[in-house]
């Protein structure tokens, strides 16, 4: 048997704006748009990772982390230091700066929509 990643399913109160900030933030770039009249779901490619936006206006509330099940997105990023100093400028806010977990790993934690925790990361 072989499995391979496919996608990433993210519920939210508005897709459209989620999506936006996803395009908006980290670059990633929409594949399509489901659903007529209004919009039910996204479909975005970040960085080769496929993530769908689905519309659920009556969805309960986002988990708080540290949480069961899926608890962050982490995004490789060459330059932390930099990318999070752009991304403070363009007024992203952090939930926990950059840290140095331990030699040759550091991290910054933010919030996207709907209450998904974004883990950006830097390796060596």
């Amino acid at each position: 048997m072989t499995f391979r990643f496919e996608h990433l399913h993210l519920r939210s109160r508005d897709a459209v704006a989620a999506a936006g900030f996803y395009v908006e933030t980290f670059g990633a770039r929409e594949i399509a748009r489901e659903g007529a009249p209004s919009v039910t779901r996204v479909v975005l490619d970040l960085s080769g990772l496929t993530l769908f936006i689905e519309h659920a206006p009556d969805a309960g509330p986002a988990a708080r982390p540290p949480n069961r099940g899926i608890e962050h997105i982490g995004l490789a990023v060459d330059d932390i230091e930099s990318t999070v100093a752009d991304l403070k400028r363009r007024g992203v806010a952090f939930v926990i700066d950059i840290t140095d977990v331990r030699p040759g790993l550091r991290t910054a934690f933010l919030d996207g929509p709907d209450g998904v925790r974004i883990e950006l990361l830097q390796r060596g």
